[in-house]
């Protein structure tokens, strides 16, 4: 079995999908609060502790792809939906927003870099 979490929406589902040789996947996929991406995995959280004025809220990927464009930059005020950028997961553009409302304290990527899943993509402050 393998686990994954995926963000649809701004809403972050973990799943399990059971592999087996015969047929297709099993997956089953429980919602859970969308502020649950702040709680990151240990790996990727360590990146976010080095960036030091970094905000208190934690903007991760929640799939690997490449950074298409950036839309917001340190400063500006979003509310609550906002784009803060795009990847290109499997060939789609897939926008990332803003949990909450707050502003931008950093932006973490560049246009064209490839990110993992729970990579640190932004922070904002609340």
């Amino acid at each position: 079995m393998k686990s994954y979490t995926i963000t649809v929406n701004g809403n972050v589902y973990d799943v399990t999908v059971e592999e087996n040789g015969a047929g297709a996947a099993a997956p089953a996929a429980a919602p859970r609060k969308a502020a649950a991406p702040v709680a990151a995995p240990a790996a990727p959280a360590a990146p976010a502790q080095a960036a030091g004025g970094a905000g208190n809220v934690k903007i991760e990927a929640g799939a690997a792809g490449k950074v298409f464009s950036i839309d917001s930059k340190p400063g500006d005020a979003l509310k609550r939906g906002d784009t803060v950028l795009v990847l290109e997961v499997m060939k789609m553009e897939t926008p990332v927003v803003a949990p909450e409302d707050g502003t931008v304290a950093t932006i973490d990527v560049a246009v064209g870099q490839a990110v993992e899943a729970g990579a640190l993509l932004a922070t904002l402050n609340n």
